[in-house]
């Protein structure tokens, strides 16, 4: 481990930190104390969700202060160097030419067109 964030931690890892501060992102929580009662209030999920045992607001509050923030910044950009390789292929390019049919309705005057009898409902 390039910075040791997991050194002398025995349960609460920054993976788990990881997990539930993103799980606070995405429901948007809006202090620690919100995040806390939200995953309290489903704390038979935690463990399957990968939040750990011990999801309690000190501990939480303890290891965003003293974990190192550079971990989940470069965790952030091999993420993106990973997504940003998946999009660069070509799968779905079409070789040869392409063509496109228009099959929206045009309304044609009866007046001049008598085989274009009016309907009331269109179909394309």
């Amino acid at each position: 481990m390039k910075y040791q964030g997991d050194k002398y931690v025995k349960h609460f890892t920054c993976w788990n930190q990881l997990l539930v501060m993103m799980f606070g992102l995405l429901t948007t929580r809006d202090n620690l104390r919100d995040l806390i009662s939200i995953i309290s209030a489903h704390s038979n999920k935690t463990y399957h969700l990968g939040f750990g045992k011990n999801v309690i607001r000190s501990n939480l509050s303890k290891v965003n202060e003293v974990c190192n923030p550079q971990i989940f910044e470069d965790f952030a950009y091999r993420m993106i160097d990973i997504a940003r390789k998946k999009r660069t292929n070509t799968d779905f390019e079409i070789e040869g030419k392409v063509y496109a049919f228009d099959s929206s309705t045009i309304d044609l005057c009866l007046n001049v067109f008598c085989w274009a009898k009016f309907r009331q409902t269109k179909r394309a």
